[in-house]
């Protein structure tokens, strides 16, 4: 059984599958516009090779074999990868088009996502965008469970599992209530400067929460959260009304700048820089469409800066 890959050829496996569907030569030859007997020899060749007899002959048709099914199953199968390989490849021609599933993290869509995906559907016109919001471990079981093409999230445990490519950074500061001692600081500060403050945290195992946990136990300062909210929108505005401070990406912090009255401040923390990661499975498996969205999205890590 060796070689069969330089043995076996698309056609006669193709006209097989005709016959073992039609169970008969005249009718499968008839469907595929060719002579039966030319039917016949293909079919002669590959039991040749295979060894076997894949069909036996008989007045009302034919009746495949135990190992004419087997040939048959996979022949099925290669015959529709090609087919998928084909429609896969004419979307690369045509330009992507259908629709891309996306599960990204609160942090993805407020800072960068509304730009990005405004600017992918000015090039890539034809396509439709579901994006479905999640804590970065949600949206990494989203992505395992393939409920989504394609996954935006900061890095959290087991995202080493997945196919991985830069998508954008960002930094966390503190967000302040304009009247708070740390808000006289000019500048940057340290994370070590919140210990013992009361925070507004995130609902839920959310990355940010994940992080800050880590950091204050490393610190040896407990993480006080006395109110935990949706949304970093929800987050700010908690700090602006004095419920506590707040450690969110400082470009969030500064939407709000102006708007409220409260006070960003960038950590000066190494870890309070961030990188949102893409998520999917695999190249191979990314339709032309995701990988459309992948690769236009990927771009903006050379320019986000941060």
């Amino acid at each position: 059984m060796e070689n069969l890959l330089r043995k076996l050829d698309l056609t006669s496996l193709r006209l097989f599958v005709a016959v073992c569907q039609e169970r008969s030569m005249a009718r499968a030859a008839e469907r595929e516009f060719i002579a039966p007997s030319a039917i016949s020899r293909r079919i002669a060749d590959i039991e040749a090779i295979v060894g076997l007899p894949l069909i036996q002959r008989h007045q009302r048709g034919i009746t495949v074999t135990p190992v004419g099914e087997t040939v048959r199953r996979y022949a099925e199968h290669i015959l529709g990868t090609i087919e998928s390989l084909g429609a896969e490849l004419s979307q690369f021609h045509e330009g992507a088009r259908g629709s891309v599933r996306i599960a990204a993290n609160l942090s993805a869509i407020v800072q960068f996502l509304p730009e990005d995906l405004a600017a992918f559907g000015r090039v890539f016109s034809a396509v439709d965008v579901e994006l479905d919001e999640q804590h970065s471990n949600e949206v990494l079981q989203r992505v395992a469970e393939r409920a989504v093409d394609v996954g935006i999230c900061n890095a959290v445990e087991g995202i080493e599992a997945f196919k991985m490519v830069p998508y954008r950074r960002d930094r966390l500061a503190v967000i302040l209530p304009a009247g708070h001692p740390l808000a006289a600081r000019a500048g940057e500060i340290p994370f070590s400067a919140c210990a013992g403050e009361t925070l507004v945290g995130l609902q839920g195992n959310s990355a940010l929460t994940q992080l800050l946990r880590q950091q204050a136990s490393a610190a040896g300062a407990p993480l006080r959260i006395k109110i935990r909210v949706s949304s970093l929108d929800a987050l700010c505005r908690m700090a602006h009304a004095g419920l506590g401070i707040a450690i969110a990406p400082e470009q969030v912090g500064q939407l709000y700048v102006g708007k409220l009255d409260v006070v960003v401040r960038p950590l000066t923390d190494e870890w309070a820089h961030r990188q949102l990661w893409l998520v999917f499975p695999s190249r191979e498996q990314l339709s032309a469409t995701a990988s459309a969205v992948v690769n236009f999205l990927a771009q903006g890590q050379a320019g986000s800066g941060l």
